[in-house]
């Protein structure tokens, strides 16, 4: 059994309070590796194309106000 399989198996044996906890859990851990990852694309200037090309379209008049 793979460690993914293993940890599915014991997030199904919580309790409905456990869960809930697991799950706030998770989420933050989630969001901080999300935002770790944004950081390094950005410091390593992958994104800078993306960012270039909207202010393009931007300044072409090619977007609306949200």
């Amino acid at each position: 059994m793979s460690k993914v399989e293993q940890i599915a198996d014991q997030v199904r044996k919580l309790s409905p309070e456990e869960l809930a906890r697991f799950r706030a859990w998770y989420s933050q851990f989630d969001a901080d590796a999300w935002d770790r990852e944004i950081d390094q694309d950005v410091a390593s200037g992958k994104l800078d194309q993306l960012a270039e090309k909207a202010l393009r379209a931007h300044a072409s008049g090619h977007t609306s106000a949200l």
